[in-house]
């Protein structure tokens, strides 16, 4: 969508004049600008959302556009809350400390402080634990509701292995930011490359040269490499061929693949 200034300011006005209470007739250049980035905020979530819509998001005034927009976001907010707290019951950390920092301590706060009318931009969280799919695009609910999916899709891989084996694979790393469920995969892409039982994880030499030939031959149909075709298959055979699980694996493919090489 594609708005004037001269259609968008009487917005922000009218926002002003709820910041304010209609107490003051002026607010700070800041103030001013983020308010507009609220609008537009709110005009973005519209056009992401406008297929939900029977209206054509081309024809509607961008008051209209905004309060639909704004009432997006609103839907979105509960739709994170509600999976938040449906993945919360479950949750295992795993013993790693920045992982149980940013979701089970640092994300209710969000919910808390959230401004879905006057700040809806803001992220507000720095989100310490990193997660394979590349969010830094995304701001406020959207970056919030992105890393909360990306959470429950590794919770979901994770669970698949006994707590036991998981844990110890991930020992070493609980003090650390790095992300568990690639750790865990490259280790079972190891057992399953080898053949190995989950109860052996004593590695020779050997076994290391065996692991880069066959990563670094050619296997699979096409483009894809040796790795995504393993992937491929582990999430048809135990996962119900999950398409959101696999392609989420699949987003740090190649850091994955130049690690175990």
């Amino acid at each position: 969508m594609h708005y004037t200034m001269e259609e968008l300011v009487p917005i922000v006005g009218k926002l002003a004049d709820q910041y304010t209470s209609c107490e003051s007739t002026s607010i700070t250049y800041e103030k001013a600008d983020q308010l507009m980035e609220a609008v537009l905020y709110c005009i973005h979530e519209l056009e992401q959302d406008g297929d939900n819509f029977a209206v054509s998001t081309d024809s509607i005034s961008a008051q209209q556009a905004y309060e639909t927009g704004f009432a997006c976001v609103e839907r979105k907010v509960k739709k994170a809350l509600n999976l938040y707290n449906a993945v919360l019951p479950d949750f295992r950390h795993y013993e790693n400390q920045c992982l149980y920092r940013s979701f089970v301590l640092e994300l209710p706060h969000f919910f808390q402080r959230y401004d879905i009318r006057f700040a809806p931009q803001d992220t507000i969280l720095i989100l310490d634990y990193p997660v394979l799919k590349n969010i830094s695009q995304y701001t406020g609910i959207d970056k919030i509701y992105a890393y909360i999916r990306c959470i429950c899709l590794e919770q979901e891989f994770l669970g698949l292995f006994p707590v036991e084996y998981v844990t110890g694979v991930l020992s070493k790393y609980k003090d650390e930011t790095d992300n568990l469920c690639e750790i865990v995969l490259v280790d079972v892409i190891r057992h399953i490359l080898l053949k190995r039982p989950f109860n052996v994880s004593d590695w020779t030499k050997e076994d290391h040269i065996q692991i880069q030939a066959v990563l670094m031959g050619t296997v699979g149909h096409g483009e894809r490499s040796a790795l995504e075709e393993i992937l491929a298959s582990f999430v048809r055979k135990y996962c119900g061929g999950n398409v959101a699980l696999l392609k989420y694996l699949l987003e740090d493919i190649r850091n994955i693949e130049t690690r175990m090489i």
